[in-house]
């Protein structure tokens, strides 16, 4: 499976900083990036300036009154709390507007680069601010970046844009961005909002002819339940709806070690769920695939080894799972974070894939969430629900 990845990557993109004791940390990323080249996986791939989105481009997706309130909370520093603005969730720092402009400029760099043809594969693994709401801010999320990139895909002419989302949490803002519009799919598999922010993502929401989907998992999901789940809806809806463009937002705070959710993934699922988007994307989107990071709080020992995973696998060139971790990044990351960082790239886990079918039972809770989901939106698709 050919590569040709491009990265969009400039250090300003840690600027995005609610301050030390925010679970969303920028630290995670500097690591990611530098775990990245120190592994070669950088070696085989482009990395990219790009310029910062300017009003116009944000306002694809967001309101004009709300960026306006961005820019003077973020110099004025005071809250805005009918945005959103000043909350635990997203406390207020110096140059947020700028520092949020400048992670929607990478994701629609990367949008228009595999648009263009100029790549097939881009990634922002900054990006992925997934709740950021048209008119206020939510969840650790100022800009909705991956929406701003798929409406602006839109503009310059696709008709058909898939998102796949396998965050913990429920991407209820691009959902909503899209949620009457046809022309785009969102799936989101997630931790069921019955246990977990934001409290949505049933399988109800539905959207326009079915292109809102919902996969919501109990809580202590491990790797051979989600994989199940997701070979039971994503393939075949991406097969039926024929994406121009697949994008997609890869928050590892699935794995068992985040500190801000319920489910029970490994790093080595992780790495299967990153394979198994880029099959997909060559066989239903013509190998289009725009990615981003996303969640991820457990920023030594998980975000820095499943995202340097994916670039991995986007690159063409994934790393065997025994690879271990350079001693000269462990000693930086204890440097900067005081944590002793994993050796390997692995959690020692083999992963099976159980496809959608096999030994199907109505009394497993997985498996009701998947007949669930299928009910609500195959037909829609022309599919069979069971």
């Amino acid at each position: 499976m050919s590569g040709d990845l491009r990265v969009y990557w400039d250090e300003k993109l840690l600027s995005y900083d609610f301050g030390p004791t925010h679970p969303l940390n920028p630290v995670r990323v500097d690591l990611t990036m530098r775990l990245a080249r120190a592994l070669g996986v950088l070696d085989h791939t482009e990395v990219a300036g790009f310029t910062s989105a300017g009003d116009g481009l944000i306002s694809l997706v967001h309101d004009r009154g709300y960026m306006e309130a961005v820019k003077t909370a973020g110099h004025a520093l005071k809250p805005d709390f009918r945005y959103g603005l000043g909350t635990a969730d997203n406390p207020i720092f110096e140059g947020m507007h700028e520092a949020s402009a400048l992670v929607v400029g990478a994701s629609v760099a990367a949008a228009r680069a595999v648009w263009d043809g100029e790549v097939p594969h881009a990634a922002n693994i900054a990006g992925g601010l997934h709740h950021a709401m048209p008119d206020a801010a939510a969840g650790f999320c100022v800009y909705n970046d991956p929406a701003v990139a798929i409406a602006w895909l839109l503009e310059h002419g696709a008709h058909r844009v898939a998102y796949v989302d396998v965050d913990v949490h429920h991407g209820d803002g691009v959902q909503k961005a899209f949620y009457d519009d046809p022309r785009v799919l969102t799936i989101s598999l997630h931790e069921s909002p019955r246990t977990l922010f934001p409290g949505t993502g049933f399988p109800h929401e539905t959207g326009a002819e079915g292109t809102a989907v919902n996969v919501a998992l109990p809580p202590g999901t491990g790797d051979r339940a989600w994989m199940r789940a997701f070979q039971g809806v994503v393939p075949q809806l991406l097969e039926a709806f024929r994406p121009q463009v697949l994008v997609t937002q890869q928050g590892c705070d699935t794995h068992v070690q985040d500190p801000l959710a319920h489910l029970s993934l490994s790093i080595d699922g992780q790495r299967a769920i990153y394979a198994e988007l880029h099959r997909l994307a060559h066989e239903t989107a013509g190998g289009r695939w725009v990615l981003t990071g996303g969640g991820g709080y457990e920023l030594v020992r998980v975000v820095p080894r499943a995202w340097t995973h994916l670039l991995a696998e986007a690159s063409g060139r994934p790393l065997a799972p025994q690879t271990a971790c350079p001693e000269d990044w462990r000693a930086y990351a204890l440097e900067r974070t005081g944590e002793i960082a994993p050796k390997a790239m692995t959690d020692g886990f083999q992963v099976e894939v159980q496809t959608w079918g096999e030994g199907f039972d109505p009394a497993n809770p997985i498996d009701q969430a998947i007949l669930a989901t299928r009910k609500a939106v195959f037909p829609e698709h022309g599919l069979l629900p069971v």
